[in-house]
This record gives structure tokens, C-alpha cells and sequence, in this order.
């Protein structure tokens, strides 16, 4: 019997050994390069686009343009990974992903975590990264939201009359929201959210406007602290919500504590601050001493003569028959004594 619980221990700890990820998938070598790449996005704001901090991986395809990117080091909760193909060479990435803009690239988005197995092949007329085969459901979110995505725009581009933007608005939040709720993974709901509450789109203002009246965002936040306590994700989306909130409240004193008040805090002490130290310096500035010279030693006084005749340092050390590392320390307590930057402010400010 004991032996029987020690090779059932043997199998599991063989089995748990080998838990590892798998992301593989197909590229079309004639038309892009062999190095494909795998990034981890932590700020949900950046999940399209190329960011060379995010990227975690670099594999090359074979001849056939098969790639995997396999291991055990990601971590055990969902994340929000890329993979993407670019012919750009290695020495152009900075010059050509300018703010992660890059015109030449194709990329796929998914959530994922340690043990996760996806594959990206070939779909339709050999079209890479539009199929997503995973052991987990949750893997292809993203595309399942560009789908809705897609219809929303087309809804929008066919009527374009104020009266039906302002329907549609109302329409595809609600929708999309809704869709994210079922989808039942917070990180989800942070893609269709991050491209709701986007400045750039021209139904932000209507997301101010929802954001007022509609509990789903208070929601969000909460299902967020309940599944990603701890994530970078969790701690961007309350800092915007909050943010926000604070800018479409007419009366900031209803809110609950907000760390823009700290904000405000500190900058008010930091005016006051920098305008007590202009004027302690104005008046040192103006003030001319006959008798700066008494704070200084009498090595120093020697040494500032010498600056006063234009002496350079290595002929200060030769003079006094001292190092030129310790005419350096002199000379910049000389400095720092007679509150001037430079030589030049000595011999306008000092009078013998």
C-alpha cells in the first residue's frame, strides 16, 4: 500500500514537472521575416501596438514557418499576452515602433497563463493569427469581442446623423458590456473598456456621460479585486476609474478620498517651497560680503587668491605643493561656501 502512494506521488510530481506552456502557430515566411515574438502587456492601455519593454521571447520559424514559444516561467494567473511577426530588422525596432506605432507588423492578442497550450495556424487563403485553438476557453476573448468590434463600426458608418450616433452609443455600450459580463474574466472586460473610455475615440464623451448613472464600471472594479487582487491591471484600472470620477463630479467633495487630493497637496507646498528658496536666494545673491572670506580655511583663502589670478588648478597644486585631486576639493568647498557655480561668479562676486 505505501508503495502504491509513493508511485501515485511519482506520477503526479512527473506530471506537474512537465506542466508547461505551449504558444506554436504558422507564419507565411514569403511575406514576413523569421523572428517572431512573444510580449507580456501589463498596462491594458498598451495591449495593441509594439513595445519593446514588453516583448519576453524570440523564437525564429523553421522553413515551413512553424514557431513555439514553450516553458514554465510564465506566472500561474491569467495574463494578457502578443504575439507578433515584423520585418523590421533588429537594429531599426526603436527607429520604426516610435510610440508602438508600426505600420508593417500583424499581431494576435490572447489571455493566457503557465500551462496554457494555443495554436495560431493557418485559416482562410492561408491568413495567419485569425484562429486561435486553445485548452482554454478564456484564450479567445479578444477576437470574440473584435468580432462585436467590427459590427459596431459598421453600425456607426452607416447612419451618421447625430440622432443615431447617440442611439448606437447607447446601443453597443450596453451590448459590449454585457457580452464582457458573460465572458466571466475581468481581463475581458478591461479590453472593451480600455477601447470604450479611449480619448482618441469620438464616444468618450459618452462614456463620461455613462459613467455617471452606470453601476457596470464599480462592478468591474470589484470583480477585478476579487479575481486580481494584486495586479498591475487591478491597481491602472481603480487609478483611472477614480480619475475619472473626480472630473465628471460636480461636487468632488461627495466622492469618496481620492489620491488627486494629495496630488494637489504637494503641489501647493511645492509652489510655496520654491518661492520661499527664490527669495532667500534673490536676497543672497544681491548681497555682497566683504567678509565671505572668514567662512572660508586658510588653505581655501590661499586657493581662492589664486583663482583671482586666474591661476588654473594644476598651477594651484605646483604653487602650494598639493595634489590636484585635493585643489579639486578645495575648490569645490570654495564653491559651495561662496554659494556661486563657477570662476567666473567668483571674480564678479568676491571682493578682496
Amino acid at each position: 500500500m505505501r508503495l502504491n502512494n509513493i508511485f501515485i506521488v511519482i506520477i503526479f510530481t512527473t506530471l506537474s514537472a512537465k506542466a508547461q506552456y505551449s504558444f506554436s502557430g504558422h507564419v507565411d515566411n514569403k511575406k514576413w521575416h523569421d523572428n517572431v515574438y512573444l510580449s507580456i502587456i501589463e498596462d491594458y492601455r498598451k495591449i495593441s501596438g509594439i513595445y519593446s519593454e514588453q516583448i519576453i521571447s524570440k523564437v525564429k520559424t523553421d522553413s515551413l514557418g512553424f514557431f513555439e514559444f514553450a516553458g514554465n516561467q510564465l506566472e500561474n494567473e491569467h495574463k494578457i499576452y502578443r504575439i507578433h511577426v515584423d520585418n523590421c530588422y533588429d537594429e531599426e525596432l526603436n527607429e520604426n515602433h516610435f510610440n508602438g506605432h508600426c505600420e508593417n507588423s500583424k499581431e494576435v492578442i490572447f489571455i493566457a497563463k503557465d500551462n496554457d497550450t494555443i495554436k495560431l495556424p493557418f485559416s482562410f487563403e492561408k491568413e495567419m493569427f485569425c484562429d486561435i485553438k486553445s485548452n482554454n476557453l478564456k484564450a479567445t476573448a479578444f477576437t470574440k469581442i473584435d468580432s462585436l468590434k467590427e459590427e459596431m463600426k459598421y453600425a456607426f458608418h452607416e447612419f451618421r446623423s447625430g440622432a443615431n450616433r447617440k442611439l448606437n452609443n447607447k446601443k453597443w455600450f450596453k451590448t459590449l458590456q454585457d457580452f464582457g459580463l458573460k465572458l466571466n474574466e475581468p481581463l475581458a472586460e478591461l479590453y472593451i473598456y480600455s477601447f470604450l473610455s479611449d480619448r482618441s475615440n469620438d464616444f468618450h464623451d459618452f462614456y463620461l456621460e455613462d459613467l455617471k448613472t452606470n453601476s457596470y464600471y464599480d462592478g468591474l472594479l470589484n470583480r477585478l479585486i476579487e479575481q486580481y487582487p494584486n495586479s498591475t491591471y487591478t491597481k491602472q484600472y481603480k487609478t483611472e476609474l477614480t480619475s475619472d470620477k473626480f472630473i465628471i463630479s460636480e461636487n468632488p467633495d461627495d466622492l469618496n478620498f481620492n489620491w488627486n487630493y494629495i496630488l494637489y497637496i504637494f503641489l501647493f507646498i511645492s509652489i510655496i517651497l520654491n518661492i520661499y528658496f527664490w527669495q532667500i536666494f534673490k536676497k543672497l545673491k544681491i548681497k555682497k560680503s566683504k567678509n565671505l572670506s572668514e567662512n572660508l580655511t586658510k588653505q581655501e583663502q590661499n586657493i581662492l587668491a589664486l583663482i583671482q589670478e586666474n591661476k588654473s588648478n594644476k598651477e594651484i597644486a605646483d604653487a602650494l605643493f598639493v595634489s590636484l585631486s585635493t585643489v579639486k576639493t578645495h575648490v569645490n568647498n570654495i564653491f559651495k561656501k561662496l554659494n556661486v557655480q563657477s570662476r567666473e561668479d567668483i571674480k564678479k562676486q568676491y571682493i578682496k
